[in-house]
């Protein structure tokens, strides 16, 4: 049995803001229908606070009858506000050619104001209004 004092304190840079964006091979302006076609250019960014799971690669196939996820883009910053610019800074450096992806989608949400405030809960997708137009 511990005394709950005893358990070591969280060092001030430990703190911070993450966020992740899951990239997927979808069409966000046509109600995020798949888009199973091979990728023919693919880059991901990278450096300080910036993480990507993927699979995928420069000729890989989009499967037709499974998850369309190409991968997750994760940055990690010391705020809220530097997270978004992070965030938003690798998304325009991804380059993913042949599908349709979700990229667009996840920079308009950068963007929006309700976002960037914090102000929102889990209905926040249900009253996002995405044009291809953001």
């Amino acid at each position: 049995h511990r005394d709950l004092h005893s358990f070591p304190t969280r060092r001030s840079s430990d703190l911070g803001h993450a966020i992740e964006c899951r990239i997927n091979a979808e069409d966000p302006a046509n109600d995020f229908v798949p888009s199973p076609m091979k990728i023919t250019s693919f880059h991901m960014p990278g450096g300080k606070g910036v993480r990507v799971d993927s699979h995928a690669y420069a000729g890989y196939q989009i499967p037709t009858y499974y998850d369309s996820m190409i991968g997750k883009l994760i940055v990690f910053s010391s705020s809220r506000e530097r997270a978004i610019i992070r965030m938003e800074r690798a998304l325009e450096e991804c380059i993913i050619e042949g599908p349709k992806t979700t990229i667009p989608f996840h920079q308009a949400i950068m963007r929006d104001e309700q976002f960037i405030s914090g102000n929102f809960d889990t209905s926040f997708l249900d009253n996002f209004h995405y044009s291809v137009a953001d």
